[in-house]
């Protein structure tokens, strides 16, 4: 059954290290345990990935700013972005601490519901705090950029709402992944860098986690696109992804309105001159793109502003990315058939080639 909705708490995985029931829910319903994972644990891959934006709409800044905790088995990635996404010069920088073999040292969560996500060294100070209907960043990256800090203070409201949760199987052997996205966190608090304080106003301004746990295969392409904003006063937001695992049971693409999941079929993303998924190199990423869905649920223009592209590579890990931020306009249609426009929103939509 396509978009197949778990709503029975259960294991994650069974006895033989396998998704009890591939599915999307609209919260944690698979309890995730690490002791019942059946693959070596250089091959555990463990994030928490929060992305803030404030869209100031031509008046003031526009920005947005990254945090990632990552245990990836034989490598650990702790990363900070800050983004500056005005039309007229956008500009991005990135940080990150590559940690080897962590292998679990960093004890990250076994559910995003509870418990404090934490990295600690010389350079780099971050915590993720969780409490019941909140949640909280804490970040001190010294020498971020020539020989500036970056600090950090966040607080994203986090009411009773929906969420996208999805388990997928690979066609392989104890590989699967577990993954939790939850949009439309209302985000109050600073960011200081530069001389200069950037604030997220608590009310027009949101955060979006990216959660997730699992046993990937080694080389792997993916599409990822999230987005929030106030739209004539109600909360939406949106996810949408494909390019790795057996998604027969669910995919991951939805939009959330008011705290409600709207769930989408299959999701096309088109960047000019994209035409082999592991070709990061020809794609047009900075020209506009489209954005179908099956159904004619999500029918999108993307005008492209900034592309934070990365690459690393090390012969065994290589990560080729594009994170390209820009604004989308189209139209979103809910379970219900009311239609909602959306006109020029903040997001960012990737894609990103992977080998670890």
């Amino acid at each position: 059954m396509r978009n197949h909705e778990v709503i029975t708490k259960q294991p994650l995985l069974n006895e033989f290290g396998e998704i009890n029931e591939p599915g999307w829910a609209r919260k944690q319903i698979w309890n995730y345990k690490k002791d019942q994972i059946k693959a070596p644990k250089f091959r555990l891959k463990e994030w928490d990935y929060y992305m803030v934006i404030h869209d100031g709409k031509g008046v003031e800044d526009s920005f947005a700013v990254a945090f990632t905790i990552s245990d990836d088995g034989y490598v650990g990635l702790q990363s900070v972005s800050f983004l500056l996404l005005n039309d007229d010069e956008p500009w991005e920088h990135t940080e990150t601490v590559l940690n080897l073999f962590p292998m679990g040292k960093l004890e990250l969560p076994e559910s995003s519901n509870s418990g404090n996500t934490k990295y600690d060294d010389n350079r780099l100070k971050m915590v993720f705090y969780k409490d019941d209907h909140s949640r909280e960043i804490k970040c001190l990256f010294k020498n971020f950029y020539k020989d500036m800090d970056l600090i950090a203070s966040i607080y994203l409201e986090q009411p009773p709402m929906d969420t996208m949760v999805i388990a997928t199987p690979w066609d392989k052997k104890h590989a699967f992944y577990y993954n939790q996205k939850i949009n439309t966190m209302t985000a109050k608090g600073r960011v200081l860098f530069d001389g200069k304080t950037y604030k997220f106003d608590g009310v027009n301004d949101y955060g979006t986690l990216d959660w997730g746990r699992g046993v990937w295969t080694y080389d792997n392409t993916w599409y990822w696109g999230s987005g929030n904003g106030k739209i004539d006063g109600h909360d939406f937001g949106f996810n949408i992804g494909y390019g790795f695992g057996n998604t027969k049971a669910a995919t991951e693409n939805i939009i959330f309105y008011d705290g409600v999941a709207h769930k989408l079929d299959d999701v096309k993303i088109e960047i000019p001159n994209d035409v082999d998924l592991y070709d990061m190199k020809s794609p047009h990423y900075m020209e506009p793109w489209n954005i179908s869905e099956s159904g004619g649920r999500f029918e999108m223009k993307f005008r492209p502003l900034l592309d934070r592209a990365a690459n690393m590579n090390f012969k065994v890990i290589v990560s080729d990315q594009h994170q390209v931020f820009g604004r989308m306009s189209g139209v979103a249609i809910l379970d219900d058939k009311t239609k909602i426009e959306i006109k020029d929103m903040l997001c960012f939509i990737e894609k990103v080639h992977n080998k670890y």
